[in-house]
């Protein structure tokens, strides 16, 4: 499968235009892998796009998408039939997360976050996996979180959609044994990337004092473990050792240690 990462091969990587998805995109490219880019932001798109296309001289497609939409995953894999693209790797990036209790929480944004970080997902994956079966090869890089191990008060809902993420990748991953597919489910803790603003929690006490790797540290590492077809990846020895660790731990505690790190350091 690594010969599948240059040449024509065809990426599509959501959430491309900043963070782990753009970092993804430069992963690939610097590979000679060709690209199909999907964000709502099409300046910075386009931006990409000419970086990569001059410094790698790979062919890169824009698509300015929101993934909020229900009509979303539809209309990308349409315009990639028109443009003549398959696509040997799905990337599916985008996601967003929003800080305060539930009970106060926008509904319209909650209800919006579990579009892109799983609906989306879900619909994107499935109109693009069966022509992977089909050729009898093919990747897909889920990108989960730590979160998807933990209960997240204060983050409640993202923290369930990527826990909805996880098992996905997981139980696909099954299903798709013996294809020549596989499915990589990337799950990075706190990460240096524009996520931490939009989500509003880069003053809580996971990026305040733990270490926050780059999103290019992530981007090559989970792109690595999905070339090896590596089911399950977490990035950083201490994000894996929680991961591991929390079966072991009383809900309890693990629910107030979890607010103790969202809460402001």
């Amino acid at each position: 499968m690594e010969a599948q990462t240059s040449g024509t091969t065809y990426a599509l990587i959501t959430g491309a235009s900043a963070g782990i998805g753009r970092e993804l995109a430069r992963v690939h490219a610097a590979r000679g892998g060709n690209c199909v880019l999907v964000a709502r932001r099409g300046d910075a798109l386009r931006a990409l796009k000419h970086e990569l296309e001059t410094a790698h001289h790979v062919r890169v497609h824009v698509i300015e998408a929101d993934l909020a939409h229900t009509d979303a995953a539809e209309r990308i894999v349409e315009e990639l039939h028109r443009e003549d693209i398959a696509i040997d790797i799905l990337i599916n990036n985008a996601a967003f997360g929003s800080y305060g209790p539930f009970h106060t929480a926008d509904l319209d944004r909650n209800t919006d976050m579990i579009a892109v970080n799983v609906t989306a997902l879900v619909q994107l994956t499935r109109l693009v996996l069966p022509q992977m079966v089909m050729r009898g090869r093919g990747r897909i890089l889920n990108i989960a979180s730590t979160a998807a191990f933990l209960p997240g008060p204060t983050m409640s809902v993202y923290y369930a959609s990527k826990a909805f993420v996880l098992h996905f990748s997981e139980a696909i991953a099954d299903d798709l044994r013996n294809t020549g597919v596989t499915v990589t489910a990337l799950c990075p803790g706190p990460t240096e990337s524009e996520f931490a603003d939009v989500a509003n929690v880069r003053k809580s006490a996971a990026f305040q004092r733990l270490p926050v790797p780059s999103s290019r540290d992530v981007a090559e590492y989970g792109y690595r473990a999905m070339v090896r077809g590596k089911r399950v990846a977490i990035h950083g020895v201490l994000n894996a050792l929680t991961a591991r660790m929390v079966a072991f731990v009383p809900r309890g505690l693990v629910l107030r240690v979890v607010r103790m790190i969202q809460q402001s350091a």
